[in-house]
């Protein structure tokens, strides 16, 4: 067991969790929609998310890992069949060369299991499956109909929830989508001939997941490793591979300051990583490297709540916080809005993290080594001026700014900044 101590050590560390996530290196992944394609395949998955506060989740997560990235092509590796849309631990975009390690949660829809909604309605969905079968893919709008009518089993609830029964056994694939609405169709014409259709077993399952968390976070706890995945066996499975390994001596244990304790492959903490630079990244709350909040708070001490759905007058930090990495570290939060009618993002508040500061004698500064609050201010401009081009947006405004020493230092930037 090794054990992270001193300042130095745990720097690596989150060093080695940053890199295979693809966070620390300019282009780590390439660029444009090869970039994009590398990305999906390295991550595992990107989150896909309906809310539009800002840019939503699967663009924001390849936005900050691949330049030159846009949001029309997501829908194009659909349509190239580079990924296909189901479920991971929420839904997502997988890569498609994994689509045999998608098959045992679809059969366990199939045999019964409840998904979204109880009790389908066989008839219904036999409907829908034939008449996609015969004529085609099926768009889900075009199931949207004037509900004052008499529409029968074309009544958009019932028929709503009948495909997406469908889509979650496995009967049907989305083949396309354009923004949130999803086109489906049936699986063997979407699925390429080439792609693995055979169930894996549970050790197989097991060892794909093992190797997918080492390879995209660099280090993962025993219960990060089936991050949400509600199945006892694939956990036990999971864990007796660990163990193994362990014996083995692939793989070695880290314990953080904490007490938790994460698995990584033997002599990872010596390989040579990235060095921090001083761009600033304006996260998604659903990317990959800050969904697991456990982990998140134990490697980085950054406790994070997305606040959305959490009553108005509870929140502390505002409705639809980004997280903001800076020089290896989350250092702070953005709740902000893109009005996309007046191209304009309104960041309704910004706030450093307060460990940061120390009042000295003649102003506060930021007291870790490589922080200064020029730096500082300088990597938050270029990173609000990138992440408005890519909200389509040409102006920004700022409402308030914690501490509070820095918000009219921070206005009179914004106000003489360009974004041009």
């Amino acid at each position: 067991m090794i054990e992270i101590k001193h300042p130095k050590d745990l720097t690596r560390l989150r060093r080695l969790a940053l890199s295979p996530q693809g966070l620390l290196q300019a282009q780590p992944f390439g660029r444009g929609l090869a970039g994009a394609r590398a990305a999906v395949n390295h991550l595992g998955y990107v989150q896909l998310d309906t809310i539009s506060v800002v840019e939503r989740a699967h663009h924001h997560v390849l936005y900050s890992r691949v330049p030159k990235f846009e949001p029309a092509m997501t829908s194009q590796l659909l349509l190239d069949k580079d990924v296909f849309e189901y479920w991971s631990h929420a839904a997502a975009l997988l890569p498609i060369t994994d689509f045999r390690f998608s098959l045992p949660y679809k059969h366990t829809i199939k045999s019964g299991k409840t998904h979204w909604y109880k009790n389908p309605d066989k008839k219904l969905m036999g409907e829908l499956l034939a008449r996609i079968n015969s004529d085609g893919p099926l768009r889900s709008r075009d199931l949207e109909t004037n509900t004052t009518k008499p529409v029968g089993w074309w009544d958009w609830k019932p028929a709503k929830k009948a495909l997406e029964q469908l889509y979650m056994q496995g009967d049907l694939m989305v083949s396309n989508r354009e923004g949130f609405q999803k086109t489906y169709d049936m699986t063997e014409r979407v699925l390429p001939s080439h792609i693995d259709e055979s169930m894996p077993s549970i050790e197989e399952f097991a060892a794909h997941m093992l190797d997918q968390q080492l390879r995209c976070h660099g280090f993962a706890s025993l219960k990060g490793l089936t991050y949400l995945r509600r199945n006892p066996e694939l956990r036990k499975a999971v864990k007796t591979l660990v163990n193994e390994r362990l014996a083995q001596g692939t793989l070695e244990q880290v314990q953080v300051s904490s007490g938790e304790v994460f698995i990584l492959e033997t002599g990872a903490l010596e390989r040579p990583l990235p060095r921090l630079n001083n761009r600033m990244l304006i996260l998604s709350p659903f990317d990959n490297s800050v969904i697991q909040r456990d982990r998140l708070r134990a490697i980085f001490d950054y406790d994070y709540q997305i606040e959305c759905y959490v009553p108005a007058a509870k929140r502390q930090y505002g409705y639809f916080c980004l997280p903001l990495l800076y020089r290896g570290e989350f250092i702070g939060r953005m709740d902000c809005k893109a009005h996309r009618k007046t191209s304009h993002l309104e960041i309704k508040s910004l706030h450093f993290e307060q460990h940061l500061f120390e009042q000295t004698t003649f102003k506060p500064s930021i007291k870790k080594s490589g922080f200064d609050e020029d730096s500082l201010i300088a990597a938050f401009i270029n990173a609000i001026t990138e992440f408005s081009h890519f909200q389509k947006c040409d102006s920004v405004s700022l409402t308030q700014a914690y501490p509070k020493h820095l918000e009219q230092r921070l206005h009179s930037v914004l106000d003489a900044h360009c974004l041009d």
